[in-house]
């Protein structure tokens, strides 16, 4: 069994040496077993920071990985179980020093059912806010989805201008053919259709 040690601060003007010390006076850890993320906020996912990426790849069945707080693993209740689930899936214990959170101990295994329950509540009250938000706005008549982002107008003056064709017009734009053939197709109230080059 190997005993490994994750320790992460926010900011610039932060320093892991605290919890290198905190956790260094109960656990004898090897040079390289320690993994570190220097200004990475909790928000941050665990998996997306370098530091922790590189432990999770390094980590082996039997092994135990010590965080001098839980919140160092992830702010959000729900990063942090999917952390803590995916660790566990790998046969890794988490003993986190400050609230005595040890997956390899019955007291572990429960606040992890805790967790999953806080977990689920954070997930359904997420999504009832989505779901208030889209009533909202239909309620107001406001457009859903993700705004549009081509130009259609523009696409259709540019390759009426060029006397391009579709495959032209579409390396100009950097958009697909098929959102050409859209642009062209479509009645602007302030160009007409033209000849349509190129088909």
């Amino acid at each position: 069994m190997t005993v490994l040690a994750y320790v992460r601060v926010s900011t610039d003007d932060q320093s892991t040496d605290a919890q290198c010390h905190a956790i260094a006076q109960h656990y004898n850890i090897a040079n390289d077993h320690w993994f570190h993320d220097e200004a990475t906020s909790g928000a941050t996912k665990a998996l997306q920071r370098s530091g922790f990426k590189e432990l999770f790849k390094f980590a082996r069945k039997g092994d135990t990985l010590i965080v001098t707080a839980i919140d160092r693993l992830g702010r959000d209740t729900i990063d942090l179980l999917e952390t803590v689930e995916a660790l566990k899936a790998k046969g890794v214990a988490v003993v986190s020093m400050r609230e005595g959170f040890d997956l390899s101990r019955p007291i572990g295994k429960a606040m992890l059912t805790m967790l999953a329950a806080v977990a689920e509540l954070e997930r359904s009250n997420i999504k009832a806010r989505q779901m208030a938000g889209i009533a909202r706005a239909r309620a107001t008549g406001q457009k859903l989805g993700a705004p549009k982002k081509i130009d259609d107008a523009a696409v259709h003056a540019w390759r009426k201008a060029n006397l391009a064709t579709i495959q032209e017009t579409a390396t100009q734009f950097q958009i697909s053919v098929a959102a050409v053939k859209r642009a062209c197709a479509s009645k602007s109230p302030v160009i007409a259709e033209g000849h349509d080059h190129g088909r």
